[in-house]
């Protein structure tokens, strides 16, 4: 067929499209009613402008002593799809940039260690848009068993440490929001789909240094797309999973207005054990700083433990739960705004018993935030 027939058609089809979708500065906005299919819907998704696949875990070595992870793989687009598409002229990519973050805690010695890079696509980085399986350098995620949706991870942070990780599923997927679509804001192009594995078991080896050593665990998985995840009054987000020894698990985040109130589109959601969803929204529950932690790179100050209070769906009941770090220094450092705190913490209750793991996110506590999520 005629290379100019060709581009017509794709143009008619992909303008039809985007009326159909709507568009954010040309890139895609996710929709309402979308329908995932797996294994696709695990991979890349070009047409949004943000994406980001994202695992977090708390581990043992076989002597019992504790670690925290970080494992993250970003995907933004420099241009949407059919400009980029229309202007390729090269073997390296220049439309589209990863980065990613690799942190790693051992508890014991208070150690953080961090390492973000930076590559284009088609030189040291790439990310499939039919299955799961994005690397950068030689860090790679990769869902090796589409029935048992296991996956393997392989990171590194400098000469410092090293692991290899699988992954294994102890829940089904969730899909957070509703109808499809997590809504974080007023803006109705500020949303994302939002994709997790609540609760998945960690087996694997890890290299601290020359010690080579088995380690297992629990970790939790986030896979988001979207174009824009802040509205224009919104100033960065608190977000937090935790997985409670009782077989549930909860995941909030609060979206943190210019003023410092919060966004009433915030949503908590519980997860029971069968994997059934209860959400509550920004007036239902809250999350209140009890201890702060000023960085000494950055000057930015964290609020690093958090009191969490919500509404227990089995009875209808307030509870609380309080985060406590594993260690006040889990900040990642990056220039242009993008420096945040991630960090593993204990979960108690209001006896001051342990019930549980989570990790605490803290972004826009840095200058220039929003650009980089807009």
């Amino acid at each position: 067929m005629n290379k100019i027939i060709m581009l017509f058609l794709f143009l008619v089809v992909f303008v039809s499209w985007q009326l159909q979708a709507g568009n954010d500065n040309g890139f895609l906005i996710p929709q309402a009613g979308y329908h995932f299919s797996f294994p696709k819907d695990y991979g890349s998704h070009d047409d949004f402008k943000t994406e980001w696949w994202y695992i977090t875990g708390h581990l043992f070595n076989d002597e019992g002593k504790r670690f925290g992870f970080e494992s993250t793989f970003f995907r933004t687009a420099l241009k949407p799809f059919l400009e980029a598409e229309l202007e390729k002229q090269s073997d390296f990519g220049t439309q589209t940039i990863f980065f990613a973050d690799m942190a790693f805690l051992d508890v014991k010695k208070q150690k953080f260690l961090f390492e973000r890079r930076w590559n284009r696509n088609g030189w040291d980085a790439s990310a499939s848009n039919n299955k799961l399986d994005v690397r950068n350098g030689n860090w790679s995620l990769v869902m090796n068993d589409n029935t048992k949706k296991s996956m393997k991870l392989s990171g590194s942070i400098r000469g410092d440490v090293s692991f290899q990780l699988t992954l294994t599923p102890l829940k089904p997927l969730v899909i957070f929001g509703k109808n499809s679509v997590s809504r974080k804001g007023e803006d109705p192009t500020a949303v994302s789909y939002y994709m997790t594995f609540p609760l998945l078991h960690v087996e694997g080896t890890l290299v601290n240094g020359t010690q080579e050593q088995h380690i297992h665990g629990d970790a939790w998985m986030d896979h988001e797309v979207s174009s824009s995840q802040l509205a224009s009054n919104q100033v960065g987000w608190d977000w937090c999973s935790l997985q409670l020894k009782d077989g549930r698990e909860i995941m909030a985040y609060r979206m943190r207005r210019s003023d410092e109130t919060t966004d009433p589109f915030s949503t908590l959601t519980w997860i029971d054990p069968q994997g059934k969803l209860t959400s509550y929204n920004g007036k239902e529950f809250s999350m209140e700083p009890i201890r702060y932690w000023k960085s000494p790179m950055t000057h930015n100050r964290y609020p690093i433990s958090m009191r969490l209070h919500t509404i227990d769906p089995t009875n209808n009941q307030p509870v609380a739960f309080v985060l406590v770090p594993l260690a006040e220094n889990q900040e990642l450092i990056g220039n242009k705004g993008l420096s945040y705190w991630e960090g593993a913490c204990r979960v108690l209750d209001c006896n001051n018993h342990e019930v549980g793991s989570a990790f605490l996110e803290l972004t826009g506590y840095d200058a220039g935030f929003r650009k980089n999520f807009r």
